[in-house]
């Protein structure tokens, strides 16, 4: 008998020579929940696990098309939509998503690097705020990124700020603030839905955002509801981490493919 066919999930951003982060991250994240991941290339990077070292992106009208291909040809279930690195490029996404409006879409604002660098100006993150916003199901930024695009210091507040801006849900992460354990908060537009507490791991990870927002994406895909996908994507992406390696000189990249080698309980 034919195995059913794998739920789509169009990833969208940048490239990481490293393997850590990015459109590798995504694919493997997805890959991991049982789906196909297609993919959108908008920027090159120089980095390794320690930082992001020189950013080149793509032409705007590339990112388009190579979208557009996959949209036309295969049964896109959901987008995911990491680093974008130029504000035209979130412009013309905007556009674009705008013509699909039953596909869910997941950004995870990626605003800095692990190491540090920024990756995103004022104009970029205007244009996110401003025009992609609207368009997207579930924004997953850190706490550091939430407060950057709000504006705000409360994290509640924040996560009102964004969900006025446009989008239908926010989760914010908080393995950058103090103390343990790490509490993830679940927003929607009458405010707290749910929070989760996660042992805080040691070390820093690279990729650890990425490989969220892609699992949930692709449980999305697969018709699970949102507060299900987010629930199961957090335990995809702290198991992850848990068994993260520390391959080169920088953060330990995470292990998104467990499962493959040791089984759903391994």
């Amino acid at each position: 008998m034919p195995t059913p066919a794998p739920a789509v999930t169009l990833a969208i951003g940048g490239h990481d020579p490293s393997g850590g982060a990015g459109i590798q991250a995504d694919i493997e994240a997805i890959a991991a929940q049982g789906g196909h991941a297609a993919s959108a290339i908008t920027c090159l990077t120089v980095q390794d696990t320690r930082d992001v070292r020189q950013l080149i992106p793509t032409d705007p009208e590339l990112v388009i098309a190579q979208a557009e291909a996959v949209l036309a040809d295969l049964p896109v279930a959901a987008i995911k939509i990491g680093l974008l690195g130029d504000a035209a490029i979130a412009r013309r996404l905007a556009r674009l998503l705008g013509q699909h409006p039953a596909i869910p879409v997941v950004l995870d604002p990626v605003l800095a690097a692990g190491g540090g660098t920024p990756l995103a100006g004022d104009e970029l993150r205007n244009t996110l705020v401003a025009e992609l916003l609207p368009q997207t199901g579930l924004l997953t930024p850190n706490s550091r990124e939430a407060r950057l695009l709000a504006g705000a210091d409360d994290l509640g507040d924040c996560a009102r700020i964004l969900l006025e801006g446009g989008c239908r849900h926010v989760l914010i992460t908080g393995a950058h603030e103090q103390g343990a354990p790490v509490i993830n908060r679940l927003y929607g537009p009458a405010g707290l839905i749910e929070s989760w507490r996660w042992e805080r791991l040691p070390g820093e990870y690279h990729g650890s955002g990425c490989t969220l927002a892609a699992a949930i994406a692709a449980l999305l895909a697969q018709g699970l509801d949102l507060a299900d996908a987010v629930r199961t994507g957090q335990e995809f992406a702290w198991r992850s981490l848990a068994g993260a390696h520390r391959l080169g000189r920088g953060q330990r990249l995470p292990d998104r493919l467990y499962r493959l080698r040791h089984g759903n309980s391994g």
